[in-house]
């Protein structure tokens, strides 16, 4: 009965978070929630900070575009606060944070102007309005369904590199071995290493396998884009092929360590490494870098 009644209470707590989060942002951005001189403002900022990666007018390039169809799908009905919380938090990416709170909300500004939203009388400035302001596309301009929320270099970087990289490090060291790391009863303990005291070292290697067999799939998920803000080409055959070989190396990879053979998953690790360097070959290693992109992002995710 405990169990059950903390699950109610957890839905119903969400159900209200969610219906809070809904009062809040009762205003949107057609409603006119900035000023041509904020925009202005914002718009100087930009072209010194942002346009290098996003392009001069919020098209995209080495980043994301930070206007249009994609990026309101991406962001749509979220509060402005949002936008404007990741500006200043982690952009621009060569230097996270440098942005004041003003410079941030100013940005935000001209990527509305730029986007198509009217000015308004007043600056957009203080948290509250931003809290209260949602990012809405016009009638018909995003899809029902929403974009997934990480591009596919996070997913990439979240998921299947790690797990590829725990079950490469078996060339090196024996899971079978005792470890060195956290044991129940020390206190305190890093975020990353956790799991190195509660789990042995062949389950760590079984859990690897099965992220990498089970989220390859999300390669083929619908609206997901590159870190370029290019479409994740999901409907190519090649990319397909790929994605599929890429799951199959994931159930080779736990096949073997099931065995709890550490020759079996060291032969299984060209597997994988293959897996990766066919579609690395394709759609990720691109010639003709520049000084401020030298592995050249902007021309993935195309053949």
């Amino acid at each position: 009965m405990r169990f059950r009644c903390a699950g109610v209470l957890g839905g119903s707590l969400a159900l209200w978070l969610v219906a809070v989060a809904a009062a809040q942002a009762q205003r949107t951005i057609a409603e006119g929630v900035y000023t041509d001189a904020q925009a202005a403002r914002g718009q100087a900022i930009y072209e010194k900070q942002c346009a290098a990666c996003h392009g001069a007018t919020l098209a995209g390039g080495l980043a994301p575009p930070l206007a249009g169809a994609g990026f309101l799908r991406a962001w749509d009905a979220r509060p402005l606060i949002d936008l404007v919380d990741k500006i200043q938090q982690t952009m621009p990416a060569t230097s996270p944070g440098s942005l004041s709170r003003a410079e941030a909300t100013d940005v935000a500004a001209h990527m509305l102007k730029v986007g198509g939203f009217k000015a308004g009388g007043s600056d957009l400035r203080s948290d509250d309005t931003l809290k209260a302001v949602a990012l809405v596309a016009p009638a018909g301009g995003t899809p029902a369904i929403p974009a997934p929320p990480g591009n596919l270099a996070q997913v990439m970087r979240g998921i299947l590199f790690p797990s590829s990289n725990l079950i490469f490090n078996v060339q090196n060291q024996d899971p079978g071995q005792q470890k060195m790391g956290w044991q129940p009863g020390d206190t305190p303990f890093g975020w990353a290493d956790w799991g190195a005291g509660i789990y042995s070292g062949w389950e760590l290697v079984d859990y690897a396998a099965i992220a990498i067999a089970e989220s390859a799939p999300l390669l083929l998920t619908p609206g997901r884009r590159c870190e370029n803000g290019r479409p994740v080409p999901i409907d190519r055959p090649d990319w397909i092929q790929f994605t599929r070989e890429m799951a199959d190396a994931g159930r080779a990879a736990y096949r073997a360590s099931q065995s709890r053979n550490r020759d079996a998953v060291i032969e299984v690790t060209n597997v994988i490494a293959d897996a990766c360097l066919r579609c690395h070959e394709v759609y990720r290693d691109k010639p003709g870098g520049t000084n401020i992109d030298p592995s050249n992002k902007a021309a993935r995710c195309v053949p």
